[in-house]
């Protein structure tokens, strides 16, 4: 089955048909995940449905995943997938930004928070690469398959993004007044650069000895020298 959205009173009579068809002929009668109410999109399973999604769109990547891939996974129909997203898109849209939020909302917590400028940029690295461990799926799909939104998903992903990297800069921005980075520090680079090698770490994580814990130490004292001024060169990553 080929997934494509569907909205108003076409979606309606499309759920219709579906519960008339599972009475008819599946099991025993009983919907898949509570699915009796269509337009209860935060039912109770829910997070275990995004999770499969996000675990197919790792491992397929978009254009090779399908809706039954999905349902496959959770042993489920794949009509049933329709009460929880109206196509495939929107499972994108959701996995992505589930694995933007989890970047953002740490990062606002600790760039608004206590501590000096190089304090909080390496708090702002390590908290990037963690979710690496328990979000693994939700941070390389973000990564690595947001660019086949359509047009209006991936503008509200990306305000996700921005966020993020304006969170980043701010501190560094807070350091240079401060004296605690170089003054002349182009923040817009360093920003781009300090995320872009955070970003990396999730194609290559599992394939190097290296722990999350050891990359962030490495990667802090990378960060933290290239940044501070020079007489201070010494004491960048403690």
């Amino acid at each position: 089955m080929k997934s494509r959205p569907l909205r108003g009173p076409a979606a309606s009579a499309a759920r219709a048909a579906l519960e008339r068809k599972r009475r008819k002929g599946h099991g025993d009668g009983r919907p898949d995940a509570g699915a009796g109410n269509g337009r209860r999109r935060t039912h109770r399973r829910s997070p275990e449905i995004i999770d499969a999604a996000a675990r197919v769109f790792a491992a397929r990547g978009y254009h090779g995943a399908t809706t039954q891939d999905i349902a496959d996974v959770l042993g489920i129909r794949q009509a049933s997938l329709y009460y929880y997203f109206p196509s495939k898109e929107v499972a994108l849209e959701i996995v992505c930004t589930r694995g933007v939020e989890d970047f953002f909302k740490a990062a606002r917590a600790i760039a608004t928070g206590p501590g000096s400028a190089r304090e909080r940029l390496t708090g702002l690295l390590r908290a990037h690469i963690s979710p690496i461990l328990d979000r693994g799926d939700f941070v390389r799909v973000f990564l690595t398959q947001r660019q086949f939104l359509p047009p209006g998903s991936r503008r509200r992903v990306g305000k996700w993004s921005r966020a993020v990297e304006r969170l980043f800069e701010a501190v560094i921005r807070g350091g240079v007044r401060a004296g605690e980075f170089r003054a002349d520090l182009d923040t817009r680079l360093a920003t781009l650069a300090i995320l872009g090698m955070a970003n990396a770490v999730s194609g290559w994580y599992g394939k190097e000895k290296a722990s999350i814990e050891r990359i962030g130490n490495e990667f802090a004292t990378l960060m933290l020298k290239g940044l501070v001024a020079a007489e201070d060169g010494g004491r960048a990553a403690q």
